[in-house]
């Protein structure tokens, strides 16, 4: 029954705005394959990241202001992808909802859950020692999740449990949430063309 439900799990979502012009498309059901070039060379390795441990098949092509800085390609790119993954789901049918991970990346350990809820919350837990790795704006790593989670309709909980190397921190923070991601959306095969809710909706 998982079969049926899976085969229509891809989406694409374009987004133009006066800062950015952002290029989706993501299979839930993929084998990791990713192309993605967002303009920022430390967002395209995270979103590398999602793809390889989601093993979600992500495509994503991005132009913005980063003349002035990475913030709104950032956050669009967020918006985005969220957006996507929104789309992908539908009445997210027959989905396990909940996803968690505990991610170890040398020093670095990070923990994430989230629930496909249809209620956007974040909670977020990481201390990340430097304002930079390489160009990018660590600050922007907030507000890339803060992105995602309020256009997947989705709760998101991260917990830095250790760690004191910046890239490693936000490393482990991406590998995690795609291992949660990947564990919420996979179809659950006892109720696989159910809502999974008591209340029947999401």
């Amino acid at each position: 029954m998982g079969a049926d439900v899976s085969q229509s799990r891809t989406a694409t979502v374009y987004r133009k705005t006066g800062e950015t012009d952002v290029s989706v498309t993501i299979a839930l059901d993929g084998t990791g394959k990713c192309k993605v070039n967002t303009g920022i060379p430390f967002l395209d390795h995270m979103l590398h990241q999602i793809a390889s441990h989601g093993l979600f098949d992500l495509e994503i092509e991005a132009t913005g202001d980063i003349h002035i800085d990475d913030h709104h390609t950032n956050e669009d790119v967020g918006i985005t992808l969220g957006m996507a993954i929104a789309k992908a789901l539908g009445d997210r049918k027959g989905i396990v909802r909940f996803g968690h991970f505990v991610a170890p990346l040398d020093e670095s350990l990070v923990q994430v859950a989230l629930d496909f809820s249809g209620r956007p919350h974040l909670s977020y837990g990481l201390q990340i020692p430097t304002q930079r790795v390489g160009t990018y704006d660590t600050q922007l790593v907030r507000e890339f999740f803060v992105a995602i989670i309020n256009h997947a309709q989705m709760t998101l909980h991260i917990r830095q449990l250790d760690g004191i190397n910046s890239h490693h921190i936000i490393e482990a923070t991406f590998k995690a949430f795609a291992r949660a991601m990947r564990m919420a959306t996979e179809v659950d095969v006892r109720r696989a063309h159910e809502i999974p809710s008591s209340k029947g909706v999401l």
